[in-house]
């Protein structure tokens, strides 16, 4: 399957591709709904191979001018996973950063460090999910960061990065004096993959699967998009109420477990929860609440000052350029994310992290970009 990438000039054009996107079923990377394609914006759109020559045809035919993105998908995704695999029961002495890794071998990595820094990390099981606590010994009530991973099984670098926060935390605490600083006077709690069953599939079955796997319609299709079913203006805009859509917002608000067990446990701290960070993939984003409506928050000053500031120390690494804004304004619009729930529920700094690239690779980020993707973001 190739990706197009697409910029429509017309309101016809734009007319066409909503229709062709729509009746084709065309995997949509970026926007995510037919509707929120815009005359002079971007689009890229994978096109299942039996339907190449029939989208191509149909946009000569309105004289809407394409370029190959990506030539072949399953070329990357070969690329993404190495052929020969390890035994998943390493340990991260010999545990490759740079690659990506199974659920099996997260899990074990988790625990790993669970066992060599037990009196750093405290570890909480709910439902699925193992959430570690870092943080160090200390009298006083500690702010808290969250950072959760992985809420889209197919963004993959997206867990990458979660492994990498915790292996420089738990390594370097000691010897890096400003590690040191941050861990006596915060907390850090970090949920690795929040889409556990949907990541699985990712790997076993369909590694372009979004969400999670909870079965809709009697079986007839699968899967819920975790990041729109959150309680923050639910079902609103930016969603489908179809099972089939990639972007399905389920039955109700928090009616997924894995919502539902994130949201009840941060709303349990939620009163010493001072930042909270979702990390997604891809488009090189700091996005801000909110994504429901163009009102900006009360903090929208400070909220942006700190984005900015982010953006500038990433960018400062390697150079790679990040836009920073709130997500209806710079993104498109869509309700029922974590992002916005957090920041409704109190906590005033709440941030999506849309990590690298801008659509060369897109959701297939090969293993070669772990590492520096990794650094910046750090």
């Amino acid at each position: 399957d190739p990706v197009f990438h697409v910029v429509p000039e017309t309101f016809q054009q734009v007319q066409h591709l909503q229709h062709l996107c729509s009746t084709l079923l065309l995997d949509l990377w970026k926007p995510q709904l037919p509707e929120d394609i815009w005359a002079g914006e971007d689009l890229h759109i994978r096109v299942p191979a039996p339907l190449v020559q029939e989208v191509k045809d149909s946009l000569d035919q309105h004289m809407i001018s394409y370029k190959v993105l990506i030539p072949d998908v399953q070329e990357l995704v070969d690329q993404r996973v190495p052929k020969e695999r390890s035994s998943h029961r390493q340990v991260p002495e010999g545990y490759v950063y740079t690659q990506y890794h199974p659920m099996e071998e997260d899990t074990v990595f988790f625990l790993y460090f669970i066992r060599i820094f037990y009196c750093n990390v405290q570890v909480f099981l709910m439902l699925i999910f193992t959430l570690s606590q870092i943080s160090q010994p200390s009298a006083k009530t500690k702010k808290i960061i969250w950072m959760d991973c992985g809420i889209h099984a197919r963004e993959w670098i997206s867990p990458a990065f979660c492994q990498w926060f915790v292996k420089e935390i738990l390594q370097n605490y000691k010897s890096d004096p400003k590690i040191s600083r941050f861990l006596q006077n915060l907390d850090l709690y970090v949920l690795p993959v929040l889409n556990i069953d949907g990541y699985i599939y990712s790997w076993e079955k369909d590694c372009l699967w979004r969400k999670n796997r909870s079965p809709h319609m009697n079986g007839t299709c699968y899967g819920t998009d975790l990041n729109r079913n959150f309680n923050s203006s639910w079902g609103s805009i930016g969603v489908s109420y179809n099972c089939i859509s990639e972007i399905f917002c389920g039955s109700g608000p928090e009616s997924e477990p894995e919502t539902r067990a994130v949201a009840q446990l941060i709303e349990k701290k939620k009163s010493d929860i001072l930042c909270y960070l979702t990390i997604h993939s891809y488009g090189q984003y700091i996005l801000t609440p909110y994504g429901s409506t163009t009102e900006p928050p009360s903090n929208s000053e400070e909220l942006m000052d700190v984005a900015k500031k982010a953006a500038a120390a990433l960018q400062g690494k390697y150079g790679t350029s990040y836009k920073v804004g709130s997500t209806s304004l710079i993104l498109y619009s869509n309700s029922g994310s974590s992002r916005d729930w957090a920041h409704t529920i109190g906590i005033p700094f709440s941030y999506t992290f849309e990590l690298r690239d801008q659509g060369t690779h897109g959701f297939i980020l090969p293993p070669e970009q772990i590492q520096p993707t990794c650094e910046e973001t750090m």
